[in-house]
Order: C-alpha cells, then structure tokens, then sequence
C-alpha cells in the first residue's frame, strides 16, 4: 500500500534535514529516507569532524609559542587514536540529536535507499510513498583518480577513518579540502606534501589569499609540489610511490590522499522516471527557487551547482519550506554574498567579489582597494612572525564594499559581522565611521588606509 505525504525528503543530510523539520513544523506530512548516517557529509566526513582536527592542530601550534611568553619549553606528545574515539563518540551524539529533532517534529525517519519509480512516488525497500513535494538532498561524496594504483592511496573521506597518525602523506588536490588536510597533518607532526596540477592552489579564490597561505605553508615546512602531474601509484618496500608524468617520483609515503574534486550523488536515484536529467557531471539543475525541471521536484546541497557549503543548503532548505509551507511565495535563497572559511593554516576568511571579479563586473577605474599586512599582537615575540593580511573591494564614489577578504589570526571568527555588513551594503565610510576595538587584528578592517 502506498502511504502518502506532503513532502518527502531524500537523503539525510544537513539541507535535507532542515527543510523536513521545518515543514513538519509547519504542519506538513513528512518523511524523511536517509540510507545513510544522519548528518550526511558535514557531520561524519566534513565540517564537524575536520574543525575538531583543526582545533586539535591549533592547540599544538598554540603550545609552540607558550615558549615565547614565558612558558617552559612544552614536549607535548599528541594521541591521535585518543582524539578519534572523542570524535566518533561526539558526531554519535549528534547521530541522536537529529533522530530525536526529526521525531519531535513528527518527522517519519525511514533508513533505506530511495528510488523514484514515478514522478511523485518513490521506492524505499519495501515501502512505496508518494507525495506533491519532494525533496533531493543526497549530497555528494570524494573523486578517485582513473589511474593505476588509485585504490592504494584514500580520499577525504578515507582520511577520518584514519586509526593512526600518518608518519608521511602526500595530499593530491588545490582545493580548500586539499589545503585544510595539509595544514592539520602539518601541525599533529606528519611529513607533508601538497601535490598540485598548477603553480598554485585556491584557484577560485581572491590571489592574495592563496599566495600568503602558500607563503605560510612553505614557512611552515609544508612540501608544495606544482605543475605535476599523477600517472600512477605504486607500492615499494619503503611505501608508496607516486609517478608523475615527467617520470619524476615521490616515494616512502605512507598515506596518499585524493583530494581532487567531489561529485553529486545522483545516480541509482532513478531519476529518468522522474523525468529530471542531470549534467555531464551528475549535477541536477535548479532554478533560483531550488525548483527541478519537474514540478514539484526540487534539489538542495551539493547535488547542486550551488556553493558547496553546509550553511547554504540548509538556509536553502528552511526557505525552501517557508516557501511551501508557510505561504511565504517569494522566499527563496540569494547566493550573491555567501561568507566562507577555509580553515587552513592560517585560516583564510573571504565574502563577495575578489578584485578581478569586481573590475569585470563593474569595470576597472570603479574599483578601489583597499590592503594591509601586519604582524598580529599575539606573534609579537616570534623570530618569524606568520602575518596577517586583510583586504576591502569597493565599487562607485561612495566606495560601497562589495568583497572583504582576509588571512591570519582569528580571521575565521571575525567574518560573520562583517558579512552581515556586507549584506546590509556598507560603504568605506561606513566602517571608518566604527569605533575601533584595540588592541585587536579586527580593528585594522576598520581603519584601512
């Protein structure tokens, strides 16, 4: 027998599981299939677990500078399989948490694998359901190389999985996971390289954050391999190797990580008998409104071409049933200035236009920039001080602020003000005309000359 709803969800991740609670909240029959663990990406394998490793790597940087306030000289001896059983126990109580969220709202929780089988009925085991509204939110999962020996080396997703430190690691990728994993590594004590297809990583990124991130990282110790190429792995007596298309190898690895690129999780979704195609790479589009080419049908996350953020898909998700569920027509998420954090080492903190974009977008003599670079308080003591550098894109003789990008110290906590800023259209004026919080590196965005 087919049970019916109003909304049904697919996939048990952070935007599929916003829009489910919020439409129930709203009254809406719904149910919810995850074959997976709740949480999806961000909770198991992405921003939860990588920022608890992140915070790890932090503190042994931290313990590193006591020594130049007075503090003995600290030996600290980090326990990684420790750390680990403290992750895994903590993302188990979040598993909880969102089975108890989804039940206080009257949200049906069913753990299988779903399948369109018509355009408003899906498949789950042996249950059949149908419903107006449905919901894709399968997320997405690591790319693997297409080369010999890809399956000796693992992906991000590999890397939590991880039981034990890796002595040395090369990380294949230039993305933000590829950086983010170098620097932790770097910081618990691995041997690191970064091996990079181009001469730089963040290609996506404003230049002056990548480039001081690459300065830091080589300060660091951080091996950074450009314009190479992988052709294959392969096993040796003293670890693995990695063959590069110049004949040129990198070996006595312990652990090779592939960071090259995700890919959506579409397919097996029978989505053809939902009539919704996807593009050469598995993307399903939406429109401004997370509507599918199939009314009624609608996709969220990193299914999506949208940003790839966890905070996107679930305010994407929640507009998305404000929209449906509460009469509110016109609801609908703007990506235009989308704050991010790349919690490299140093993390780097970025919203709005870079300073290329703003100069194609508006034209180059309506653009003013606005820089500095600093040594932060807290590295006053430090032989080689790791500096910290901010930057402000404006646009038009009222200088409106239309990019805010930074690298350093504290920058990862400072963003979230400043993009409300942003997002309410401060000018130049604006942050001159705020009262400045010394000593602090917040103060220098406004006090820029």
């Amino acid at each position: 027998m087919t049970q019916s709803y109003d909304l049904i969800v697919i996939g048990g991740g952070s935007g599929g599981i916003a829009m489910a609670n919020r439409a129930a909240r709203y009254g809406a029959r719904t149910a919810l299939i995850a074959a997976g663990p709740l949480g999806g990406t961000c909770v198991n394998v992405g921003c939860v677990p990588k920022k608890i490793f992140w915070n790890a790597a932090h503190l042994a940087e931290q313990m590193k500078m006591a020594k130049e306030y007075g503090f003995d000289a600290l030996e600290p001896h980090f326990h990684w399989e420790y750390l680990k059983r403290q992750r895994d126990t903590y993302i188990e109580r979040l598993h909880d948490r969102y089975a108890q969220g989804l039940d206080g709202n009257g949200v049906v929780l069913i753990r299988n694998h779903a399948r369109f089988s018509g355009t408003h009925q899906i498949t789950a085991g042996d249950e059949v359901l149908d419903a107006p509204h449905i919901l894709i939110a399968t997320g997405g999962q690591p790319v693997w190389p297409d080369i010999p020996g890809a399956e000796l080396g693992i992906t991000s997703d590999g890397f939590f999985a991880l039981e034990t430190m890796p002595r040395s690691v090369a990380i294949v990728g230039a993305g933000y996971i590829a950086v983010e994993l170098a620097g932790v590594l770097h910081a618990l004590g691995s041997d690191v390289s970064l091996v990079m297809r181009r001469n730089h990583f963040l290609n996506d990124f404003e230049p002056m954050l990548r480039e001081n991130l690459m300065d830091a990282m080589l300060h660091q110790g951080i091996s950074l391999l450009a314009q190479r190429q992988v052709r294959e792995v392969e096993k040796r007596a003293d670890g693995l190797c990695l063959h590069f298309q110049d004949r040129d190898c990198l070996g006595g690895l312990e652990t090779i990580i592939w960071a090259i690129g995700r890919r959506p999780n579409s397919t097996d979704l029978g989505l053809e008998q939902a009539n919704i195609t996807t593009d050469p790479q598995g993307f399903i589009a939406v429109d401004a409104f997370q509507n599918t080419e199939t009314s009624g049908i609608y996709a969220v996350g990193d299914v999506t071409t949208g940003p790839a953020l966890t905070p996107v898909a679930i305010a994407a998700g929640r507009r998305l049933a404000d929209r449906l569920f509460d009469a509110q027509t016109e609801r609908h998420l703007d990506v235009q200035l989308v704050p991010t954090v790349i919690f490299s080492h140093p993390p780097i903190a970025t919203v709005g236009l870079s300073v290329a974009s703003a100069q194609a977008q508006y034209g180059e003599e309506a653009v003013k920039v606005y820089q500095t670079i600093f040594t932060p308080l807290v590295r006053a003591f430090s032989a080689e001080p790791e500096r910290t550098a901010m930057q402000l894109v404006t646009v038009g003789r009222e200088e409106k602020i239309v990019g805010l990008h930074a690298i350093g110290d504290g920058v990862d906590e400072m963003l979230q003000g400043f993009a409300v800023a942003l997002r309410m259209g401060a000018t130049k004026h604006d942050f001159d005309d705020t009262i400045a919080i010394h000593p602090t590196s917040a103060e220098e965005f406004v006090t820029m000359r």
